[in-house]
C-alpha cells in the first residue's frame, strides 16, 4: 500500500448509493453528492431490507452506509457484510458519527473498503468516493493506526491450515508483513533485498494460496488468520504520522 493525498485522475461518472439512517438524511446527503456532475447519486435508501436489491439492480461502484441504523449500527455492519459478500463489485464506504476506535475496527472487520467521519467536510467525502472507486481504501492516519493496534494485538501466532501445517514459508510471511505496514512493493523490495519482481512473484503465489486477490484482502485475512508482528502507523523523516489516504496497489 503507498500512502498518497491526491485526488485520483476520474475518468468516468462513479455511481454512488446512500444507505443512511433516516430518509431525510439520506435525501440531504444525496442532494448534496448531486452538485458535483462528476457523481451519478441514485436515490437513497433506509430501508436495509431492500439494500442487497437495490445494489443488485442499480450496480453502483460505491455504497455509502450509516453504521447507526434506526438507532442500531449492528444493522449498519451487517449491510456492509451483506454487499462485501453478495456484490463484491461494489465498494463499501463506513460513515461514522465519530472516529471511534471499535466503530472504525468493526467496520473494516466487516468488509468496508473506507471509513468517513460525518463531521468532515463534503469536499473531502467526494475526494474519498472517487478514491474509494478506483480500489483505493480510505482512512484516516488516526483510524488506520486504531487498525493497525488491533491487528497488532489480535492475530493467532501461524498462518496455517486445518492440519496446522503452515501456508507460508518465512519470506512470504514476511512479504506480507510488509503489506501490512502498508509499505508499496519497491519498499518492500528494499527492506527485504529482493527486486521488485521477486516481491510481485511473491505476491501472487501468497494471492494463490489464500484465496485473495487483493491487498486489501490480503490484510483482511492476516487480520483475522494471519501471523504478523505488531505494527505501528508509519511515519515521515521528521516523525509525524503518514498521510490520511491509502492507496492500494493490485499487487
Amino acid at each position: 500500500m503507498a500512502h498518497s493525498s491526491a485526488l485520483p485522475n476520474v475518468s468516468r461518472v462513479v455511481r454512488v448509493l446512500v444507505v443512511n439512517n433516516s430518509r431525510m438524511n439520506g435525501e440531504i446527503l444525496t442532494t448534496a453528492l448531486k452538485r458535483d456532475e462528476r457523481l451519478q447519486v441514485l436515490n437513497a435508501v433506509s430501508d436495509v431490507r431492500v439494500v442487497g436489491t437495490a445494489v443488485a439492480e442499480e450496480k453502483p461502484s460505491v455504497v455509502l452506509v450509516s453504521i447507526d441504523i434506526d438507532g442500531n449500527r449492528c444493522k449498519g455492519l451487517e449491510v456492509v457484510r451483506e454487499i462485501n459478500g453478495r456484490h463484491s463489485e461494489a465498494r463499501v464506504v463506513m460513515l461514522l458519527d465519530s472516529s471511534e476506535r471499535s466503530q472504525v475496527v468493526e467496520a473494516f472487520r466487516a468488509g468496508a473498503h473506507g471509513v468517513f467521519s460525518r463531521g468532515e467536510s463534503l469536499k473531502s467525502l467526494v475526494k474519498c468516493i472517487f478514491c474509494i472507486s478506483q480500489g483505493q481504501v480510505w482512512a484516516s492516519s488516526r483510524e488506520l493506526c486504531f487498525l493497525l493496534e488491533a491487528l497488532g494485538k489480535a492475530l493467532p501466532p501461524r498462518l496455517t491450515d486445518a492440519g496446522g501445517e503452515k501456508l507460508l514459508s518465512r519470506r512470504e510471511q514476511e512479504v506480507v508483513q510488509g503489506v501490512v505496514d502498508g509499505l508499496s512493493n519497491r519498499v518492500i523490495a528494499q527492506r527485504l533485498g529482493l527486486t521488485e519482481h521477486t516481491i510481485k512473484n511473491y505476491l501472487f503465489r501468497i494471492f494463490d494460496k489464500l484465496g485473495v486477490s487483493k491487498r486489501i484482502e490480503l490484510v483482511r485475512y492476516a487480520y483475522c488468520l494471519g501471523n504478523v508482528d505488531d505494527v505501528l502507523l508509519p511515519v515521515n523523516a521528521s516523525g509525524q504520522k503518514a498521510p490520511a489516504l491509502i492507496a492500494a496497489q493490485v499487487v
